[in-house]
C-alpha cells in the first residue's frame, strides 16, 4: 500500500462519524437514505461529503439502482492496513497484555 492511499484511509478512519458508517456498512450494505437516518445531527451533504471521502480511500463501493445508491464496505484496505501495521507490531504477548488491561478496568472482556 502506497504512503498516499495510506494517508487517505488514515484520514477517512480519523472521524468517528465514518468509522460508524463503516461499522454499519460492515453490517449490510446501506442505500444513502439509510445513512443519512443514522446520523439525525447531519445534513444529507455532509454525510455524502462523509462518504465521498470513504470512497476516496477505497472503502466503499458504489452500486446504483435507478434512484438508489447503494454504499458497501469494500474492506479490502482495512485488511493492507492491518497488514502493514499491525500484524508486524503483534506478538504473542498483545493478547495478555489486553486480557490484562480488560481485567484492570474490569471489563468482562465479551
Amino acid at each position: 500500500m502506497d504512503d498516499d492511499r495510506l494517508d487517505k484511509l488514515f484520514r477517512a478512519l480519523s472521524d468517528p462519524v465514518r468509522r460508524r458508517m463503516v461499522d454499519l456498512m460492515h453490517e449490510r450494505p446501506r442505500m444513502t437514505g439509510e445513512l443519512v437516518k443514522a446520523f439525525p445531527d447531519l445534513t444529507r451533504y455532509a454525510v455524502m461529503r462523509h462518504l465521498n471521502q470513504l470512497d476516496e480511500a477505497g472503502l466503499v463501493t458504489v452500486r446504483r439502482e435507478g434512484r438508489k445508491r447503494w454504499n458497501q464496505l469494500n474492506a479490502v484496505p482495512l485488511r493492507e492496513m492491518y497488514e502493514r501495521w499491525v500484524s508486524r507490531y503483534e506478538g504473542a504477548w498483545s493478547s495478555s497484555v489486553l486480557d490484562l488491561r480488560r481485567l484492570a478496568e474490569g471489563e468482562d472482556g465479551g
